[in-house]
């Protein structure tokens, strides 16, 4: 089944990100018959393999639709779940399921300086667009431990780009960060994406390109 699935996603340019069997004992989200569910599947995309795919969708919507990407992301998720028998859930259904937890737990990474999870082989450029949730136990291989790559990264140069210092050792600012792309002098970050992201050198042939970076900016900013 997990191949049929990949296939029903493929088309849309989103993957399998790993999944597990959660414990016995473990608060499990419900599926849609109310039962606690037994394994979950995460489903996310790698570099901007879904952006033409959503593009074309986007095209069909209203020009004020909410939320376009999630509600893309939604529907394709969706279709594949009633297809197999899943239900399907999203990172921004409320209220909020630990999906950073969850990637932790199927894919075995860490989180950069940034806060955004490091992948040995994407870098920083991936995503989680939801899950799948069954009633059945999927058994799938252990995520192993994959070399973290910001452990051997002695620059940081993710932590020095940034021209107000949103990202530290202490955190993120938010205000600052927001007070920057939304002011005079935030037109590189709002056109071309992070800074501080852009200048991990991992990953880089899965970065995303200029547009889908401005569209995520402009989605953070409200602009």
């Amino acid at each position: 089944m997990i191949e049929e699935i990949s296939a029903a996603l493929v088309v849309n340019g989103l993957i399998l990100r790993g999944g597990f069997v959660f414990p016995v004992d473990e608060d499990a989200p419900h599926i849609a018959s109310g039962a606690l569910a037994k394994s979950v599947l995460l489903v996310g995309q790698a570099g901007a393999a879904p952006w033409p795919h959503f593009l074309r969708w986007r095209e069909q919507q209203p020009s004020t639709i909410a939320n376009p990407l999630d509600s893309w992301s939604r529907q394709v998720i969706g279709d594949v779940a009633e297809a197999f028998g899943a239900r399907a859930v999203s990172p921004s259904d409320k209220p909020y399921l630990p999906f950073q937890q969850w990637a932790v737990r199927a894919e075995g990474l860490k989180p950069s300086p940034l806060g955004i999870l490091m992948h040995p082989q994407y870098g920083l450029w991936h995503a989680y667009r939801g899950a799948l949730l069954f009633e059945d136990e999927i058994a799938l291989p252990g995520p192993g431990e994959p070399a973290h790559l910001c452990d051997a990264c002695v620059e940081k140069p993710c932590l020095k780009s940034c021209p107000v210092d949103a990202y530290s050792t202490k955190g993120f600012a938010y205000q600052a960060c927001l007070a920057h792309v939304r002011g005079g002098n935030g037109e590189p970050c709002r056109s071309g994406g992070c800074l501080d992201r852009n200048a991990c050198p991992y990953g880089t042939e899965y970065r995303y390109p200029p547009d889908i970076q401005a569209f995520h900016m402009a989605a953070f900013a409200g602009l």
